[in-house]
């Protein structure tokens, strides 16, 4: 098993200084961002896609700093309505598997993505509780008009390259548990389209990772090392679907989504919040998650997600390095 991180956290270091940190932290895989939600900065795709000195010289880098690039990220909405988004997360994620084979990296990680409520929209929407039959009638749109044409096309064009792609079950998007990735492998026939086994979103979900990981099984390709901690005042107060969000100041440099989108602040008591390994769930909880994913795959990556915003980039990574390491020593991994 390769216990390492995605290293979006770092995209102010270079990507050569990135890996030395990851190298001292005990760390040994790295996945690295292409496109999507956030810019690519640790990787020079046009170059790349174009050369094969370029590659030969990019995965060296890697090989000197002893670190295995395990994964292209491009986390994003290829279903967005929104012209300026989904054509271009879209093209983003077609790169992706297109580079992932030139560069013998067999795991792309992305999202299913989320369409409209119908033709002519121009905003996502999301569909969590159908109980009024208009809402079953926005999925039959979303899945069978969109999600399922596009995603036959990602699997074909994966299968073609020998290249997973693994979405991150999330929130705000067709595929957000368990039963909507098999619905979506299901209805487009994939067999190189799974899940990337994120814990963060199913525990704030009400899940247990370890019995979703269980119940994929082989359909797990890939995982992210992430925690949540569920802030249990707060959580019985307000449950866990919150709308008490607030747009970032245009002072404050708001991070751009794609688009006219930018990321918004989060609540100042939340329910829930993501927090580095180790500081919702101990283990307890991450051996036994290690174990059931090398049950799957005994070469699987694993890679830090740090989304800790009480630490710091290098203190996040280098308590969730210790966590997930620790982790796997017990868990003979």
């Amino acid at each position: 098993m390769k216990l390492g991180a995605y290293t979006a956290c770092l995209h102010d270091r270079s990507l050569d200084e990135t890996l030395k940190i990851l190298g001292e932290l005990g760390l040994t895989s790295a996945e690295i961002n292409t496109g999507g939600f956030i810019a690519a900065p640790h990787i020079p795709i046009d170059d790349l896609l174009a050369g094969a000195g370029a590659r030969e010289d990019y995965l060296g880098r890697y090989a000197q700093a002893g670190i295995t690039l395990t994964g292209l990220n491009c986390n994003g909405n290829p279903l967005s309505p929104d012209p300026l988004v989904g054509p271009r997360h879209a093209d983003d994620l077609r790169r992706s598997i297109e580079l992932a084979a030139l560069l013998g990296v067999r795991r792309v990680v992305t999202m299913s993505g989320l369409p409209g409520a119908h033709p002519g929209s121009t905003a996502a929407n999301w569909v969590v509780n159908p109980w009024d039959s208009q809402w079953l009638d926005i999925l039959d749109y979303q899945w069978n008009e969109v999600a399922v044409p596009f995603w036959r096309d990602i699997q074909a064009r994966a299968a073609d390259a020998d290249v997973k792609v693994c979405i991150e079950m999330h929130p705000h998007n067709l595929v957000f548990n368990p039963p909507t990735l098999l619905r979506l492998i299901e209805q487009t026939g994939a067999t190189h389209v799974g899940a990337e086994m994120d814990p963060s979103h199913l525990f704030w979900q009400g899940m247990d990772p370890v019995a979703a990981t269980k119940y994929l099984g082989d359909r797990v390709f890939h995982a992210a090392a992430k925690d949540t901690r569920i802030n249990a005042e707060n959580a019985t107060r307000f449950g866990v679907l919150d709308d008490r969000f607030t747009r970032t100041p245009s002072d404050q440099n708001p991070l751009n989504l794609g688009g006219n989108n930018t990321l918004n602040q989060w609540p100042s008591q939340p329910a829930w919040q993501f927090v580095a390994v180790g500081r919702g769930h101990g283990e307890d909880f991450w051996a036994p998650f290690l174990q059931a994913l090398h049950e799957i795959d005994p070469d699987m990556a694993v890679n830090i997600e740090h989304e800790d915003t009480e630490l710091d980039q290098i203190e996040g990574l280098r308590l969730a390095a210790e966590n997930l390491i620790a982790a796997a020593r017990k868990a003979g991994v």
